[in-house]
């Protein structure tokens, strides 16, 4: 994973530590804002999880591996899908609490659960791999139930608080922008993005507000709380420089390399030996032409946190 090789880390730590920036991601934010430690990778042989635990995985898929294969004829960068990270939350459970299940319940109920920006990567697999736009939304519903099934599947573990984030608007990301350009502006909308990929983001963010109602409904003790990336990120974009970002560099990867505007080039990827880094990572929003810099990030979760605090009842 290019994730663990430098410069990725830079800007934070110094050096590599899987995170997809140059230093910090969402969860570190969402962590600090919450007054708690950053909070380990499970993988982590030597991780620290009294005060939470991260499952999440560069490149997991909300469907499994067999399903994106057998149904779709995709292949996944790695087999850890949604359903693994479950299973790991599980063991993580029946390691910590395997005398007092009624301990681990009333333990569960106080924790906040942030599901991550899931399907994203089960959507961009499609795009990169030559499916159709009607290919992708096809893809929609089973994604958003495979994200149903493992909130549900939390709940009846003790689960209380719940935040269920959408995707952000893919079609404003320099790799989608470098891969799918044309030489025709009725492709772009006013912040010239992909039309049709942000169409397609929206379109399955709006498919899982409707299944949050839905849970919401169906448990009313339950605080499930949708976090609108899509949004945040928008406003991020169309008013960069209120942010703190260089205006001219908002659809333009800081560490990338290509002979375009996007400085991005999917087969000499960040991390490679020669590719460049910008001066100043955090006047660019994009790090390396998929993943944001930690600047983004920061403003993304300083964003969201009102909506989480209205929509979770013991956040601080």
């Amino acid at each position: 994973m290019k994730c663990a090789y430098w410069p990725y880390g830079e800007s934070f730590f110094h050096k590599p530590t899987g995170r997809c920036s140059d230093g910090l991601i969402m969860i570190d934010y969402f962590a600090t804002y919450l007054k708690l430690p950053l909070i380990d990778a499970y993988l982590n042989k030597d991780g620290n999880f009294t005060q939470g635990v991260n499952f999440a995985v560069g490149g997991a898929t909300a469907l499994n591996t067999s399903v994106l294969k057998l149904k779709y004829n995709l292949t996944a960068i790695t087999n850890l899908s949604l359903s693994v990270q479950l299973d790991w939350f599980k063991s993580h459970l029946y390691s910590y609490y395997v005398d007092d299940k009624s301990d681990w319940r009333d333990k569960i109920s106080k924790r906040l659960f942030i599901m991550g920006s899931i399907g994203s990567n089960d959507y961009n697999i499609a795009f990169l791999q030559g499916k159709t736009l009607p290919d992708l939304y096809e893809m929609v519903p089973h994604v958003v139930q495979a994200i149903q099934l493992v909130v549900e599947e939390i709940i009846r573990l003790g689960a209380t608080q719940i935040a269920i984030p959408g995707n952000i608007p893919v079609g404003c990301i320099p790799m989608y922008l470098s891969l799918f350009k044309k030489n025709d502006s009725n492709i772009y909308d006013e912040l010239k993005c992909l039309k049709q990929h942000n169409t397609h983001a929206q379109f399955h963010n709006h498919q899982l507000q409707k299944n949050v109602v839905n849970l919401q409904k169906r448990y009313p003790n339950v605080s499930i709380v949708y976090l609108d990336y899509y949004e945040a990120f928008r406003e991020i974009f169309q008013h960069a420089n209120l942010f703190g970002f260089d205006e001219t560099a908002t659809r333009e990867a800081c560490c990338g390399t290509s002979d375009d505007e996007y400085k991005v080039n999917a087969d000499v990827f960040c991390g490679n030996k020669g590719v460049p880094v910008c001066e100043n990572p955090d006047e660019h929003i994009s790090w390396d032409g998929t993943h944001l810099t930690q600047h983004t990030y920061h403003a993304l979760v300083k964003h969201l946190m009102p909506s989480l605090n209205r929509g979770i009842k013991n956040v601080k």
